[in-house]
């Protein structure tokens, strides 16, 4: 059986990427598959405490050769573009900088130990930011995939166009998409698995499945195993099976 697991969106929250991963090693002690690959759906940075551990913890497990997917999210795009040596804005939603309130470019520079206060200059604070963020951190963002396939899942970030074959999404969609993608009922030709718009819980709703539970605002960094088109969530106390709602309406 093909199985693949899948995290939601981290958002600076090491300690519960910590606890997610410890659920999914033991899940794997239960079925002995220690091959299938963990998708991480993206936006691994903001709002968060500690966006420079969740950075780190992900690249030591890859040193290590964990099957471990890195997708890109809007979030980790920000920062990519801020930390360019022309600090750019992300060219999708060029009118909301990544320093600004809610967005929580701030907090992520902060764990590097970057002052990103208000009374400094953009300008001094972009030149203390490639100074201090590690350069394998930036390759780390340079290096994230769009989306991941594998059986009958397709991984992204946010959602894909409705109607658009797969193979031939625009990553602007990807990354960004919302109400287009949830309100459409039809067969992708895919299960996209999903984050980018908080949900209360995980919520399956038979041609997607969202798994951004709100770890950005402190609530729960949720994990599943995908199994064809069974999901489950990976709960302290083992598998809880989340079946297909009719949620043409919901996030």
């Amino acid at each position: 059986m093909l199985r693949t697991y899948a995290i939601g969106d981290i958002h600076g929250q090491r300690a519960l990427l910590e606890a997610a991963h410890a659920r999914i090693v033991e899940d794997r002690a239960r079925t002995g598959d220690a091959e299938a690959p963990v998708v991480h759906v993206g936006d691994y940075v903001d709002r968060g405490p500690d966006s420079c551990g969740v950075i780190e913890f992900l690249l030591d497990g890859l040193r290590r050769g964990a099957p471990w997917i890195c997708l890109m999210g809007n979030h980790d795009r920000w920062m990519q573009h801020f930390l360019l040596p022309t600090c750019e804005q992300e060219p999708t939603n060029p009118a909301m900088h990544w320093l600004e309130d809610g967005v929580g470019g701030r907090a992520t520079l902060a764990s590097y130990g970057v002052d990103a206060g208000t009374h400094r200059m953009m300008l001094d604070i972009h030149a203390d930011a490639r100074a201090q963020i590690p350069a394998d951190h930036m390759s780390f963002l340079d290096d994230l995939r769009p989306f991941y396939r594998r059986g009958a899942a397709f991984f992204c970030h946010a959602g894909i166009r409705p109607g658009i074959p797969l193979d031939a999404q625009d990553v602007t969609d990807l990354f960004w998409i919302r109400s287009e993608f949830h309100r459409d009922t039809r067969d992708h030709g895919a299960l996209i698995v999903h984050g980018h718009t908080q949900v209360e819980a995980v919520k399956n709703c038979g041609n997607r499945v969202n798994l951004d539970t709100g770890a950005g605002y402190g609530r729960a960094l949720s994990a599943v195993v995908i199994e064809g088109q069974d999901v489950f969530l990976l709960s302290p106390e083992g598998r809880v099976r989340i079946d297909p709602l009719d949620c043409r309406e919901a996030v």
